[in-house]
């Protein structure tokens, strides 16, 4: 409590007053501005995606730098992030067995979890067998405290010794950097469960908030993480703001991350698909909506699940062709085949899709006109 108080009090009086009597420099912000990259990204793609989710394999080197990096959020050691955390995903909303459930309100799941003992946070590591035999883990829970105070107070103090003003480095590295770095990750706790859109299911809170992912890394799209938890991805498509997905696909190329996994994008598009169709059903579902319309949307609906279906089965042959194509096991004009087909399938795709969308977007008017 005295940890989760003064913290933020202290930044709120000492680094604006020592802002205005002395003053910092870029050096300063800089400083600031990496140690808040060093504890978020460590959290998001070394706690988080990593070690809890299993999404992506991490070298050696790489997951002594995430626990560095967490030991300096000082979010607790990874044994106790994960293991809460695969309980949270296990169990989410049940108020009596997910540690931070948001059906207790924005408090408990943002901080008050952790402000007293509660039964659902309650110590277990049954559930993180797999990260108990991963050595760097163990180390850092064996010298957590040690990895505490080097990282939140020496490495801002070395800092600003190299640039001439401890105590700058010391308010904006460490103190403001520990406040913000902590509760940028409980929002996904709290805010993410309570607003946005469940773009892909409705089986938990959780909410795709993409104004929450441009101060989370990327974490914001959290109805996807919930719905595909093993995907190394959070923000499934290329313009979705996930410089966590991006730092795991870069390091990927320098041997630092393997085993990315991702989710086909045929059952991506699908679950996007039918929580659609059921926003669809449920708005005309007490509705003067006319017949014809009605039947587009079910004549419709059947035409894009089947056109997926053909669009995913031509895709695996054709992924599965261009295996076979490095053995040179795959007649040429059996290749080409293949591709046209995918090709076609993917335009038709595209097509079909528009057509769902001016289907919704004239239920929407009907419902409109109807109320």
């Amino acid at each position: 409590m005295l940890l989760f108080s003064l913290t933020p009090l202290l930044a709120v009086i000492l680094v604006p007053l020592y802002g205005y009597l002395d003053g910092y420099d870029l050096y300063e912000w800089l400083a600031f501005l990496g140690m808040m990259l060093f504890c978020g990204l460590s959290i998001t793609a070394g706690y988080h995606r990593m070690w809890s989710h299993k999404a992506y394999k991490g070298h050696p080197f790489l997951r002594l730098i995430f626990a560095l990096g967490g030991a300096c959020a000082l979010q607790n050691d990874v044994m106790h992030w994960a293991s809460d955390h695969r309980r949270h995903h296990r169990h989410v909303d049940q108020n009596d067995r997910d540690p931070y459930s948001a059906g207790r309100g924005f408090w408990f799941s943002h901080i008050g979890w952790i402000l007293r003992n509660y039964d659902s946070g309650k110590e277990d590591f049954s559930n993180i067998k797999d990260i108990q035999q991963d050595k760097i883990a163990l180390w850092q829970h064996q010298h957590y405290l040690l990895l505490v105070l080097l990282t939140n107070i020496a490495l801002p103090a070395f800092l600003g010794f190299l640039h001439g003003d401890i105590i700058a480095c010391l308010l904006l590295g460490g103190l403001l950097r520990l406040v913000m770095s902590q509760h940028v990750t409980y929002l996904i706790n709290s805010i993410a469960h309570m607003w946005g859109k469940q773009t892909y299911s409705d089986a938990s809170s959780a909410r795709d908030n993409p104004l929450l992912a441009l101060i989370t890394y990327g974490e914001g799209y959290h109805n996807y993480h919930h719905t595909f938890q093993w995907d190394y991805r959070n923000g499934v498509k290329w313009w979705h703001f996930d410089p966590t997905k991006w730092m795991i696909r870069s390091l990927s190329w320098v041997g630092l991350t393997t085993d990315l996994k991702r989710t086909d994008p045929a059952r991506v598009e699908t679950a996007r698909l039918q929580m659609q169709y059921q926003r669809a059903r449920e708005q005309f579902e007490f509705r003067d909506i006319p017949d014809n319309l009605r039947a587009k949307l079910e004549q419709e609906y059947e035409q894009f699940q089947q056109l997926l279906r053909d669009w995913n089965e031509t895709r695996q042959q054709w992924l599965e062709a261009r295996e076979k194509r490095l053995q040179e096991t795959l007649a040429q004009w059996e290749r080409m085949e293949l591709r046209d087909s995918y090709k076609e399938l993917k335009f038709a795709l595209k097509i079909q899709r528009k057509r769902w969308h001016e289907v919704l977007r004239s239920l929407r008017s009907a419902v409109a006109t109807a109320a």
